[in-house]
């Protein structure tokens, strides 16, 4: 599989995606400039990437500005078109500011930055970056984020409840979802979620860095082998 990392100003864990990628996974990575006007050659079954960090400094709001960036267009019309998108923490900001996902992201309940370990509910298989996941397996997975709340209203909520979009949520060391384990404040405790058509994820966490035993903790490594196809739950 070919991944092109979309690289804003501001971007900040660009690199370590394009490590993990290449290096840990063994895949091909393309580094691609905001201000490119056209996408390197991709087919549907490869992926586009938006890492984390503070794309335009996060003025305005966490992604407001990058959706505007003339790389965007094609990354759109590749969503559109049926081609993978994966957006983690400002990524998945600038995923709901363009509408290829819903919600929104706010600023964390106690309206400060985190940068922690969190435990991860994976609430469906049916998603390819959760395929290979059992249900029944916490994922440990940090989180770095000021405005990582996320908003939906009712009836959207309960759009991604009908149709199994919800792809993580926020839980406890035990595996509860509760309100003292919903670390930012997020309705229903969602961390990550995809698109009706199940080709657009969006996720709070940094599975990036939590790919390699030599950190002390592989758990995201497990997300980036289901999108391979390399484990099933």
């Amino acid at each position: 599989m070919k991944f092109a990392v979309i690289i804003f100003p501001g971007s900040n864990c660009d690199n370590d995606i394009i490590h993990v990628l290449k290096n840990v996974m063994q895949q091909e990575v393309i580094s691609v400039w905001h201000k490119e006007t056209s996408l390197p050659e991709l087919s549907k079954e490869d992926c586009i990437m938006l890492p984390g960090g503070f794309s335009y400094g996060d003025y305005l709001r966490s992604g407001a500005i990058a959706k505007f960036s003339p790389i965007m267009k094609e990354v759109i019309d590749f969503a559109n078109g049926g081609g993978k998108v994966w957006g983690i923490c400002n990524g998945f900001q600038i995923l709901c500011e363009t509408g290829l996902l819903p919600g929104a992201l706010l600023r964390n309940k106690e309206q400060r930055f985190i940068c922690k370990n969190v435990y991860l509910k994976t609430t469906t298989t049916n998603s390819l970056i959760t395929q290979g996941i059992s249900q029944d397996k916490l994922l440990k997975i940090p989180i770095a984020h000021a405005e990582g709340r996320f908003y939906a209203d009712d009836s959207t909520i309960k759009e991604l409840n009908d149709k199994d979009q919800i792809l993580f949520k926020y839980c406890d060391i035990s595996g509860t979802v509760s309100k003292e384990a919903n670390i930012n404040g997020s309705r229903d405790s969602i961390a990550g979620i995809c698109n009706e058509n199940r080709n657009v994820f969006g996720m709070m966490p940094h599975p990036e860095r939590a790919a390699e035993s030599v950190l002390g903790n592989d758990d995201g490594k497990h997300l980036f082998e289901s999108i391979l196809g390399l484990v099933t739950a």
